[in-house]
């Protein structure tokens, strides 16, 4: 097995000294005695850490190939992420390394990264792992960037994802214009971030129509047809029924679609129904789906670019980058009966 790649805690704790002395020597700021550093550079030599930058100096890029890992099986959403990443290194002249499939999502394979010798950095894409994972890895000085974070992330973590709060926004903002007041959410996994982002969307734009939130008209639960069936069924069964329903994403919103088929409900005559992603299937539906389209593929390059700047040892400043989703109407969506 390889050594794993020694951490600024190493350093200080066989060096003797403080993190912040660390640090300082291998950025070249702040005063430290000559012996002091001269330690630390050789400990930091021993050790096997990238040594400290010379000043006026220019970093040497980091080499080796990109870890891409995607525990998903890749459909048209996460297929679509995917190929922009691997079509954006290839131009940088990168080697890719897939990680991919549901199977992956056992894999331990984040926490062994960094010291994998042959690999210079990595792209996550909606990483399982708890966000400790991820700041640990990030201690270790490890290049990598997230793409649609499940959780929160740490301040100094690069990640790239829509902006779900103004999509969900914009798209309860639609309904309300038409006249709906009673809207049922397919919301996502309560611990995701991008359903808490979109749930405080949704709500801001009920109150801007002056409509106060409904808890008993939100469902939580993993965004597939077959939950979002299960999701709408429960609030369609509601005395009285929502007139329009939001679900987590298009898949979720095709199960609302035949829910509403199986009680004799006509879209959009009777109910209102809308989705997020804008993938293909939400032009396959019948009626078309309202949905909110995210950035899939500038998102992926989006991420590349971000993890060649670190590679290149240049510095980040916009580490969290949210990109513009875009409301698509279609006629999954009218004023509701009077």
């Amino acid at each position: 097995m390889p050594r794993a790649r020694a951490t600024m805690r190493d350093v200080a704790n066989a060096a003797g000294v403080s993190l912040a002395t660390v640090s300082r020597v291998l950025n070249q700021v702040g005063s430290v005695t000559p012996e002091t550093r001269e330690l630390v550079e050789r400990t930091i030599k021993e050790l096997g850490l990238p040594g400290p930058v010379p000043r006026g100096g220019t970093p040497k890029p980091v080499d080796g190939a990109v870890f891409v890992r995607c525990p998903y099986v890749l459909t048209d959403y996460f297929g679509l992420i995917v190929s922009s990443i691997a079509e954006t290194l290839d131009r940088h002249g990168r080697q890719l390394v897939l990680n991919a499939g549901e199977a992956a999502q056992h894999d331990p394979v984040v926490s062994s990264l960094a010291s994998q010798r042959d690999i210079g950095g990595a792209i996550l894409i909606l990483p399982p792992e708890p966000s400790e994972d991820l700041v640990r890895l990030s201690s270790r000085r490890f290049p990598f960037v997230v793409v649609d974070p499940r959780t929160a992330l740490a301040r100094d973590i690069p990640s790239v994802s829509a902006a779900h709060h103004s999509g969900a926004r914009q798209l309860t903002a639609h309904l309300t214009e038409l006249g709906h007041t009673r809207i049922g959410v397919i919301a996502g996994p309560r611990e995701w971030l991008a359903a808490d982002a979109r749930l405080s969307g949704h709500a801001a734009a009920l109150a801007d129509a002056g409509i106060l939130p409904d808890p008993s008209l939100v469902r939580h639960d993993h965004p597939t047809t077959e939950h979002g069936y299960r999701a709408a069924a429960l609030l369609l069964d509601l005395d009285p029924r929502p007139t329009a329903l939001v679900a987590f994403n298009d898949k979720a919103a095709i199960g609302a679609l035949q829910a509403a088929s199986d009680r004799g409900l006509n879209v959009p005559g009777d109910l209102s129904i809308a989705g997020f992603d804008d993938l293909d299937l939400s032009r396959a539906t019948t009626p078309q789906l309202t949905t909110v389209r995210q950035p899939l593929q500038e998102m992926g390059r989006m991420a590349v670019s971000l993890l060649i700047r670190l590679l290149d040892r240049h510095a980040l400043e916009a580490l969290h980058v949210e990109l513009a989703t875009e409301l698509i109407i279609r006629t999954s969506t009218a004023p509701p009966l009077r």
